[in-house]
Order: structure tokens, then sequence, then C-alpha cells
């Protein structure tokens, strides 16, 4: 990360300057302007909590970018998402790479974990954050929405209410601050919730490999009756057996001479930016808004 372009260019000002005008979704059911969102960050304090935006994705929504990632957080490149194998719906060579910024006291909305059994990995650009993870075993104890499994009741779990919650004082929390420059990986089915401790920029990317690929195929592809089962069940086959040839291939040494059956293989079954190259070329029609 210190040496992408971004740690030296990514501030709340250069947002404001670069996109002033541009309207961006803030929230599920929230807009406004680049300029009135960045105002609103930097005013923000602790007894008056900045807004929070959780819901940009940079492939579709800001794909110039892109470049000022480059070279990419190698712990963080999504890995299966970025094959040429990977059924066109789902290639996602960015791993769903979000633009995450709050002013200070600002929170993601929900203790949650990452939907399609992903692996997160969340890199601080700008300004610290507050970090709070609970262990996929502590499930029972943070409240499960009934029908959304990946989201707690739980409104603020900085100040839970244990009348309403009793569980919750059962459950293990781990914290930590992020600082520019530092990450921190989320692996699969773990809670999680950030707070901005000082106006804050961030980004998210999820990873996809053989130790969660098993929860991804279940969890895009569970069983339905009918003619759509039937198509579920087709992909569900395709992407059962793309796992198994992955994991044959992610095995293999990595090789990158032009034309080698190394780096032909590299490209098939990426483990790296170096297996596929700048992703910055990528075209932007491989991504869609998750």
């Amino acid at each position: 990360m210190p040496a992408c372009p971004a740690m030296h260019k990514w501030t709340p000002e250069f947002f404001k300057h670069q996109f002033g005008p541009r309207q961006v979704n803030i929230s599920h059911s929230q807009r406004m302007t680049f300029e009135t969102f960045i105002d609103a960050v930097l005013a923000s304090r602790e007894d008056a909590p900045g807004p929070y935006m959780y819901r940009l994705f940079i492939g579709p929504h800001l794909p110039e970018l892109l470049p000022d990632l480059e070279p990419q957080n190698p712990y963080a490149f999504p890995r299966r998402l970025a094959s040429p194998l990977m059924l066109r719906p789902w290639r996602r060579p960015d791993g769903y790479l979000k633009l995450l910024i709050g002013g200070t006291g600002g929170h993601f909305p929900i203790l949650h974990y990452d939907g399609e059994n992903g692996h997160a990995t969340i890199s601080e650009i700008y300004g610290d954050k507050e970090f709070i993870l609970y262990p996929p075993e502590d499930s029972a104890h943070v409240y499960p929405k009934s029908g959304i499994p990946n989201q707690s009741l739980i409104p603020d779990v900085q100040h839970p209410d244990l009348e309403q919650f009793p569980l919750f004082a059962r459950a293990t929390q781990y914290h930590t601050v992020l600082r520019p420059g530092d990450m921190v990986f989320v692996p699969s089915r773990w809670w999680h919730a950030a707070r901005a401790l000082t106006p804050s920029i961030s980004i998210c990317q999820n990873i996809f490999d053989a130790s969660n690929w098993a929860g991804y195929v279940n969890e895009i592809c569970p069983p339905v009756a009918g003619l759509h089962g039937l198509k579920r069940m087709a992909k569900r086959t395709y992407l059962t057996g793309l796992g198994s040839i992955l994991s044959v291939l992610e095995r293999q040494p990595r090789g990158h001479g032009h034309g080698s059956l190394t780096a032909r293989i590299a490209r098939l079954a990426p483990t790296s930016i170096v297996d596929v190259g700048d992703s910055s070329t990528w075209p932007v029609d491989n991504w869609s808004a998750n």
C-alpha cells in the first residue's frame, strides 16, 4: 500500500475538488454531492458524528481512481474472482473494491459479516479508524436478523442494550485501530464493524480462494425447485468443478515469461496482480455493482 499514489493523493479535500458536483450514494437510501458530503465529513465531531459512505464501488462508479491503487496490495488480491475461467456475472477483478469515507464518530451502520462467504481486507488510506470483530462462534450472541443472517440486530456494539440483547455480554470482542498504510484481514463469517476516529478514507476488497470456495458456491447457488433449480444446479456444478481445477493450478509454480506454460497457468489461476498484469487496463464492463 505505501507505494500506491492514493497514499499520497487521497484526502477529503482531494475528493471535494476532484468530484465536487458529482452525486454519489452515501448509503442505500441517501445521495448527495461529493462537495456536500465532504463538508459534512470535515465538520464532524464525536458529539456530532459525520456521515459514513459505504456503498460506492470504485470499478463501476469511479474507475478513474483505479490507477491510484497501483500497485495493488498483494495481500488483498481477489484471486479467483479475477480468473478468466470465472463465470462472467461473478467475475470481479477488483474484488468488489469499495470506497469507504467517514467523518469523526461516523460508523458502518451495522455489525455484519460479508456475504457470499467472502474474506475481506480493509486498508486505511487516510486518517484513523477503529475496527471491531467477533468470531463466527459468537454468532448466536450477536443476534442475527431473521432472513438476513449476516447482519446483527444490535444497533451500537459500543453501547449495547444488554437488557434487550443479554447474550451479547458473552461475545468475545477483538479490537484494533487502523492508521494510514495499515490493513486488517477479516476471515469469512467474522462479524465486524468500524468507526472513524478522525476523517477517514479506506478501501475494502473481497478475496476468494480454496479456503472459502465451498461456502461461496453454497451461498450463490443454493438449491431451488423447478426450472430455476436446474439452471442453478448447472452453475453449481461448474463452480464446484472450477474450484477443484483452480486448487490444482494455484499450487503450480508461478512463471511470467511470455508464452510459457507457467505463465498461462498463472493467468488462469491468478494469485497476485503480477499474474494478470495492470488491473487499470481491465475493461470497466467486467464490473457490476454489488
